[in-house]
């Protein structure tokens, strides 16, 4: 009698750790039918184990990913061994609100999920176990730590006068789009340029001025690039545009607005007026080339005659 009444006391007692773990504990049929339901599923769903025990899963939950539940659930079931689900892959199982909704950062409670085989006595597997983990703070931590890295990544690519690319990243995409073409034999062009008297204009109305018309050239650039283009500021007053799928007429027609785009948009600076101009160079990129840095150099060949032809021009270069 001594032994029953122990067996009835343990098993009480691993009830009650079941019921009060902090760990989302549902035991199912093969039918999917809810056969427990601990405090955790019950505080967070609102369901009491009075209304969902002997009813099936998924009627009583119809939001459940159904079809990706399953595959998982009869995997366990076939195979008797367990399977996990991590909020990287699915954010949340059951749509739980987060335990901290007022000070939380997330309204939604982030879910890792574990389920395992129960076996009978004859060996059979007739039902499974979830167990549903609230992983909140650590996911909300690591895609902070993500986003934080990522932000340092492009602030290290990024030129922070103007937005561009900085010169070393930019430099990299040449780098990608002369080999691209050289694979594909695609037409590419490449335009280099800068602005005209840079230095009378800081010398004459301020550096801040200066750095106003570098961002206004920038500004301009944003705006008539296509979304393929790749644009970087090359340093000091100079930039340089990417323009992938590119020929020589399609940089000299860009290059031409660019130019005049530029020489119409002053910029006014306190109660100045600061008109400027920018000379530009380009080049398509030629198979008889073997580095990009030769690419470069043509484009910049082509920027000096620009110069020496008596600035606010474009030309292309020509071999």
């Amino acid at each position: 009698m001594s032994a029953v009444s122990d067996d009835i006391a343990e098993l009480h007692l691993l009830l009650g750790v079941i019921q009060n773990v902090d760990v989302g504990l549902v035991i199912l049929d093969r039918d999917y039918r809810i056969k427990s339901w601990n405090s955790f599923m019950e505080n967070h769903s609102g369901k009491s184990p009075a209304e969902v025990i002997g009813k099936d899963l998924f009627a009583m939950f119809p939001e459940l990913p159904r079809q990706w539940l399953c595959s998982k659930l009869k995997k366990v079931f076939l195979l008797n061994n367990r399977t996990f689900s991590t909020w990287q892959q699915r954010p949340y199982i059951m749509k739980f609100d987060s335990y901290r909704p007022i000070t939380g950062r997330s309204e939604v409670m982030y879910q890792n999920m574990t389920i395992f085989p129960l076996s009978s006595t004859n060996g059979q597997v007739e039902n499974v176990c979830l167990m549903i983990y609230d992983v909140t703070d650590a996911a909300l931590d690591e895609l902070a730590l993500h986003e934080a890295n990522q932000e340092l990544f492009r602030l290290g690519r990024t030129d922070g006068l103007t937005g561009l690319y900085n010169r070393r990243a930019w430099e990299e995409y040449l780098s990608q789009e002369f080999r691209r073409c050289s694979r594909s034999h695609h037409p590419s062009s490449l335009i280099m340029f800068d602005i005209d008297h840079f230095k009378r204009v800081n010398d004459t109305y301020g550096h801040q001025a200066g750095d106003e018309v570098i961002r206004r050239v920038a500004q301009i650039v944003c705006n008539e690039k296509r979304e393929s283009d790749i644009a970087g500021r090359y340093g000091g007053e100079e930039f340089g545009i990417i323009l992938p799928d590119t020929d020589r007429d399609g940089a000299r027609n860009f290059a031409e607005r660019m130019r005049a785009t530029v020489e119409s948009s002053p910029v006014f600076y306190g109660q100045q007026r600061i008109d400027f101009t920018i000379s530009l160079g380009a080049s398509e990129l030629d198979e008889e080339l073997e580095l990009h840095t030769q690419w470069l150099e043509r484009a910049d060949q082509a920027l000096y005659r620009s110069k020496q032809g008596g600035r606010n021009q474009s030309t292309v270069f020509a071999a």
